[in-house]
């Protein structure tokens, strides 16, 4: 026997088997903290998974098959104005839906085709830091005041990032002012005026089926909660003539989905989430059989939620073990948690930047781990920044970042993400608090 190849699966084993002799079961702690984990998924996949998930999933499939990323990518040329290019940076996140890691190649292309190293870095960081599912489900599982300072802090960022960076390397720049980028033109199948309708629609009906019920009643937000099922019905149905108006979806298709959406929203009233189910299933369905742009379209949102969902509950399980649910404890005492990034101090703050730069979140894990935290004393202001630094950073972004643009100014750009989400950090904290 080699037991140079076979030394690494003699040490799992062992390493296996001491993990299951010393494993902790019957401590009070240890137990408690397994039972939290499995409620903390258990209410992720009856609050989140189906109204807010599988229709976001959906809305970012559609992103990446509908809209050409040429149309974002020639504004962040040297041909175009200033403003425009970093207007368009700073919001192409929303539209790209990447990661910290898949932002990297998208990045590294247009740097090298000749983008300004300001555009090129506010797009490196707004890329993954303004992702409509992270912003939607923060505002969602973690509050809108978080979600609403994410949403503001990451466009801001983006911005002062970029334009710092050229100015701190604005000699450099200065080489590629005669350089002029053409960019191809994006093909288009439709009008932009009916690929607007139909993610408006998409988008609404995200909003309108996880519009959330008010403090307060008698009033408009009162009012609309009563009615959202009422609206989601009928945006639904707008968004169905659309795809069989603008995408050639037959209309038995269609009918074949809305049957059981039908039938379960009259019979099951209680549980209108059913149906809701139902329908994007029987989208899901119907789209996936299909050879065209539709076809598509299933095979991306598939992809996202192929990518994202297993994670997304690996990083729930593993959050409620180590920290429990909000007001209840996990393995990590609280105190422990709250001695280091509670309250909103310096320290506090800078802890949470320098800890997401350097960890790797994969998309949307860090909300629950952040749930987590808050629930075990972490303040807002240091949460705020933990959100601005980590999934726009990690370690293997890092890496690569240098290779694309050097030691020198890829210390400069972690340093501008840690320091201002530090500070954003510590002005949140004291405007919420």
């Amino acid at each position: 026997m080699n037991w140079r190849s076979e030394w690494k699966v003699l040490a799992i084993m062992i390493g296996a088997f001491l993990a299951a002799f010393f494993l902790p079961v019957g401590l009070p702690r240890f137990d408690g903290a397994l039972l939290e984990a499995f409620h903390l998924v258990k209410w992720y996949a009856r609050e989140h998974v189906v109204l807010c998930l599988l229709p976001a999933f959906l809305i970012a499939g559609a992103i990446a098959v509908f809209v050409e990323k040429e149309s974002v990518m020639k504004y962040l040329g040297a041909r175009a104005p200033k403003p425009l290019a970093y207007g368009v940076a700073s919001i192409s996140g929303s539209i790209l839906a990447v990661c910290s890691c898949t932002v990297l190649p998208l990045f590294a292309g247009i740097h090298r085709m000749g983008a300004g190293l300001g555009p090129a870095t506010t797009f490196l960081y707004s890329g993954p830091a303004i992702n409509v599912l992270a912003i939607i489900l923060t505002a969602r599982v973690l509050g809108p005041e978080l979600g609403v300072g994410r949403a503001v802090g990451a466009v801001a960022f983006s911005i002062i990032i970029g334009l710092l960076m050229h100015v701190i390397f604005r000699k450099e720049e200065l080489a590629k002012t005669g350089v002029q980028v053409a960019m191809p033109e994006p093909k288009v199948t439709r009008p932009l005026w009916q690929n607007a309708i139909y993610f408006g629609l998409m988008v609404a009906i995200l909003v309108f089926a996880n519009w959330g019920k008010p403090g307060e009643s008698g009033r408009v937000w009162a009012a609309i909660y009563s009615s959202k099922w009422i609206v989601t019905s009928v945006l639904a149905a707008g968004f169905g003539i659309v795809l069989v108006a603008w995408f050639r979806l037959r209309t038995s298709r269609l009918l074949l989905i809305a049957a059981p959406v039908i039938v379960l929203a009259l019979f099951a009233r209680g549980h209108p989430i059913l149906a809701f189910a139902a329908g994007i299933i029987g989208l899901g369905a119907v789209t996936s059989i299909r050879q065209d742009e539709l076809g598509e379209w299933f095979d991306s949102s598939w992809g996202f939620a192929k990518q994202i969902l297993p994670l997304l509950l690996f990083g729930v399980l593993v959050a409620g073990i180590l920290l429990g649910r909000p007001g209840n404890e996990g393995v990590i005492p609280s105190v422990w948690v709250s001695r280091a990034v509670g309250g909103n101090s310096v320290w506090a703050n800078l802890f949470a930047s320098v800890a997401g730069a350097f960890m790797y979140f994969a998309t949307l894990t860090e909300i629950p781990i952040l749930q987590g935290l808050l629930g075990n004393g972490m303040g807002k202001g240091p949460a705020l920044a933990l959100l601005l630094a980590g999934p726009a950073l990690s370690l293997p972004n890092m890496l690569v970042i240098r290779s694309v643009m050097g030691t020198k100014k890829t210390l400069v750009y972690v340093s501008l993400v840690v320091v201002m989400a530090t500070v954003s950090g510590m002005i949140f904290g004291v405007v919420v608090g």
